[in-house]
């Protein structure tokens, strides 16, 4: 199976530096048409310059590539629609978003400020949702898409200090739950993303050597296979040093109780057995935790 882009058009977020530049470098070197966008600030959000971008855009085309600049803020949406227009009108369509941009502002929940969680959830989650948005009439009008939203390991499973990321990160999560399932009738295929890789955004967090074994290069491969023609539909792939995992949100069998005066009591007392993960699923959609609470309700019943 080869993963080839060729006339394929995509936009890549927060392309300038790091994940992104790798990303955007490597979608083009598979023959890509490549929208390259970053806002050019700083890795807590301040500031904002075209030249990231551009640089990109010189790479690729110094390479034999075709590719544009952007320094949209995905925070802003009528900049976010007017970067797809520029695709659009450039290309003819998009094919591909790779939902990639994003800042840090880590501290502990007790010392952070509201305003510094606010920001974080705003240009991760807003700014995906307004990428996504914008893109969204002309995949379905296209009936074919593919969208990547990035993760982390800090909102599937938390990390110290980054309370605000990491609610972030797993809205994310929920984001591609549903649309992969509104799209798939037109063949949007909706994934998710977790990296590990060394870039300015992880350079503090990380010793020498660990950081050396996590070129953000080692992380595309996933990205290529949730961006390709042949990619799944609602995965969470984790990727970092060469290596891959899928994460799941599963659900478990479950212990159907009732509802009595000492239900409380009965569910502390059973708990081990309600968390029991041995016969786990991982539902094709919501609609699976209700069935099966109804069901072994209406069994008991019976």
């Amino acid at each position: 199976m080869s993963l080839s882009f060729t006339d394929r058009v995509a936009i890549v977020t927060g392309a300038g530096g790091g994940l992104g530049r790798a990303h955007a470098l490597a979608l083009a070197a598979r023959g890509a048409k490549v929208l390259v966008n970053d806002l050019g600030g700083s890795r807590d959000g301040v500031g904002g310059s075209t030249s990231a971008a551009q640089a990109v855009v010189d790479e690729i085309i110094a390479a034999g590539g075709q590719a544009l600049a952007n320094s949209a803020s995905v925070t802003d949406f009528d900049a976010v629609q007017a970067m797809v227009a520029q695709a659009v009108e450039a290309w003819g369509r998009v094919d591909i978003l790779v939902n990639n941009a994003g800042i840090l502002r880590d501290k502990s929940f007790a010392k952070m400020a509201i305003d510094d969680f606010r920001l974080v959830m705003d240009v991760h989650v807003m700014g995906a949702v307004h990428c996504t948005k914008a893109v969204w009439p002309i995949m379905n009008e296209r009936k074919y898409g593919r969208i990547v939203m990035t993760t982390s390991s800090s909102g599937l499973y938390g990390n110290f200090g980054q309370s605000n990321y990491g609610a972030a990160k797993m809205a994310l999560v929920g984001l591609m739950q549903t649309l992969s399932i509104e799209g798939a009738k037109n063949d949007i295929r909706v994934n998710c993303l977790a990296p590990t890789a060394a870039t300015r955004m992880t350079e503090d967090l990380m010793p020498p050597a660990v950081l050396a074994a996590l070129k953000p290069e080692a992380v595309v491969p996933a990205m290529l296979l949730l961006a390709s023609e042949h990619a799944p539909n609602r995965t969470i792939a984790c990727a970092g040093a060469g290596t891959f995992e899928a994460a799941h949100i599963t659900l478990t069998p479950g212990l159907h109780l009732g509802l009595t005066d000492d239900t409380p009591e009965r569910l502390a007392a059973a708990w081990a057995q309600v968390s029991d993960r041995d016969g786990e699923i991982v539902p094709a959609s919501g609609a699976a935790q209700g069935s099966n609470e109804v069901g072994k309700a209406l069994a008991a019943a019976g």
